[in-house]
């Protein structure tokens, strides 16, 4: 088992057919202890439950500061220490440039930049007192190409943004044994995208995808998997491309 005696903390991992759920669900199986932070906190109990005995469901906004370190601070209370952090939390609006209103924007930016520097900052100053740690960041396709099928562009700006966040944490805190990375998917099946795409939708996707396939969540739960062992233990300030070849740069 490829975490065995590792804690790990999962933000937005509390719907179903999720990434941040495959991703806890893989670690369980590989280990791990795992704490799963979801502004649903009684669907993040659900999930940690389902996980089996040790784990833990906790209710965090990641928007607020305050939150995230209440939830690091019941994390460590129960598990002792931390060795892995996820930042899966995210949401996306299908709007185009002109339908962007400022509360859009922020709603936007808050959830899925401005939380990765909160859950961040949160768990930080313990894994510098132990010297160690690996935080990996959910960002997207869509930072890279300038856009996707369902997020809008205030959504490329904000995972464009943890791209950079992620980047510059891996410098500075690489001298404190912090490994940080991040993930760009592609199209993944989950239960955002699965009530949007028809079925010809889903054809013209698969033609511009070389591997010939949609992405399911735990391809990139596997990535995952590998940015938070030891088989990434030389890897820091990386972004890994999960999409099947729908773009290659």
């Amino acid at each position: 088992m490829l975490l065995a005696n590792r804690t790990a903390v999962i933000s937005g991992a509390a719907t179903a057919r999720g990434i941040g759920r495959a991703t806890a669900e893989l670690f369980a199986e590989h280990g791990a202890r795992v704490a799963i932070l979801d502004i649903d906190g009684d669907g993040a109990a659900a999930a940690a439950a389902s996980l089996g005995p040790g784990h833990l469901g906790i209710s965090c906004d990641v928007t607020n500061p305050e939150s995230c370190r209440a939830a690091a601070a019941a994390v460590l209370d129960s598990f002792g220490h931390l060795d892995i952090l996820i930042n899966n939390a995210g949401i996306t609006e299908p709007l185009k440039i002109m339908e962007i209103t400022p509360a859009n924007w922020q709603r936007v930016l808050d959830v899925n930049l401005a939380g990765v520097l909160h859950l961040s900052q949160a768990f930080i100053p313990h894994m510098r007192s132990r010297r160690q740690g690996s935080i990996a960041c959910m960002s997207s396709v869509s930072a890279q190409r300038g856009g996707g099928i369902f997020g809008g562009p205030h959504y490329s700006a904000a995972k464009a943004g943890v791209l950079g966040l992620a980047k510059a944490m891996a410098r500075e805190l690489g001298p404190d044994g912090i490994r940080v990375n991040c993930v760009t998917p592609g199209l993944i099946q989950t239960d955002i995208t699965g009530g949007r795409l028809t079925p010809e939708m889903k054809e013209e996707i698969r033609k511009g995808i070389p591997l010939g396939r949609l992405g399911e969540a735990i391809d990139v739960a596997r990535i995952f998997l590998f940015l938070a062992s030891d088989l990434s233990s030389y890897v820091t300030g990386a972004v890994i491309d999960v999409n099947g070849g729908m773009l290659i740069h």
